[in-house]
């Protein structure tokens, strides 16, 4: 577990080591972002990537008419960055328009400075600045790769001591380096842990802010809103485009992760809504453990608790 009050001395001794060893970022390479999902690759700077990981897997779409890639310069040109308060000690940064998938990034407030949780596709030079106001960055994390966004960024221009993402899931993590592999379960700050649900990626990963009852859920949930911003159902899938639904042994294990978590309010990469607390998702797990396999958002006036049949 990462101690906060040590974050500086993670600093002096990753930068002593930085010293001696090459960084990940090397400057011959260049950054580009799919136009179809949004995810950031380092390539040559003489030809865009011949394709995007993340499209080609199962979980995401491919592009109807082929890979096209935009450098930073040109994502820059077109896409300004945005913030606001989501909840008290929470400050939500989106891009418009948005990028790809459109990811939003969470920075919360913490004892030992400011915790970045996923990111939105690109930051502005006032998102930046604005960053930079508050402190910079005393760690950044991710629930796994369809919400890194613009995390590659953030490390370049803030250089936070920490990045943690699951230890199994760092092949997708090539364009910026990862300082903390995270096992099953890594403290970030005070009251604030990084749980491994798998699932989704087989690194998945959910932070639980215990203080304020908050569960930044990655992809292992899927919110549906309504007009009001109040979450109108609940799904959770092994890949939403394609509704490949999750297994009963993944349903279990997220059953036994996040139903020991206490919470009243939840963040997917895309979207928050509070009102939503352990006992609903465990009513959606239970609810999918009863049926066959099925990847279907769930009203929310449906999720009571039941009795699930876990064969």
């Amino acid at each position: 577990m990462i101690d906060p009050s040590t974050a500086h001395e993670v600093r002096g001794q990753r930068d002593a080591e930085l010293a001696v060893l090459p960084t990940r970022a090397n400057p011959a390479h260049v950054a580009y972002s799919c136009d179809n999902c949004g995810h950031w690759q380092r390539w040559f700077a003489a030809s865009p990537p011949p394709l995007c990981p993340v499209c080609t897997d199962v979980r995401n779409d491919l592009p109807r008419d082929g890979f096209t890639f935009r450098t930073a310069a040109e994502v820059d040109r077109l896409v300004s960055t945005s913030w606001r308060e989501a909840v008290p000690g929470v400050t939500e940064f989106y891009s418009d328009p948005d990028i790809g998938l459109g990811s939003h990034g969470w920075v919360l407030e913490t004892d030992s400075g400011l915790l970045g949780f996923e990111a939105t596709g690109w930051y502005s030079a006032d998102a930046l600045a604005e960053l930079r106001r508050r402190g910079g960055l005393s760690a950044l994390a991710s629930s796994h790769v369809h919400g890194f966004g613009a995390l590659w960024q953030l490390q370049d221009e803030l250089d936070p001591p920490v990045l943690a993402i699951g230890v199994e899931d760092l092949s997708w993590t090539k364009a910026f380096r990862v300082t903390y592999p995270a096992d099953e379960t890594l403290l970030l700050a005070k009251d604030i842990t990084l749980h491994r649900t798998g699932g989704h990626f087989p690194g998945h990963s959910v932070l639980h802010d215990a203080g304020r009852g908050l569960l930044f859920c990655g992809d292992s949930l899927k919110i549906d809103l309504n007009p009001d911003g109040s979450a109108r159902a609940l799904s959770a899938h092994k890949a939403f485009h394609a509704q490949i639904p999750l297994s009963r042994r993944e349903l279990s294990h997220m059953r036994e992760i996040v139903g020991a978590l206490s919470f009243d309010t939840v963040f997917s990469p895309f979207e928050f809504a509070s009102g939503v607390t352990t006992a609903h998702v465990v009513a959606l797990i239970d609810h999918m453990l009863s049926r066959p396999p099925s990847a279907s958002p769930v009203p929310m006036d449906e999720l009571r608790p039941a009795t699930a049949v876990i064969a």
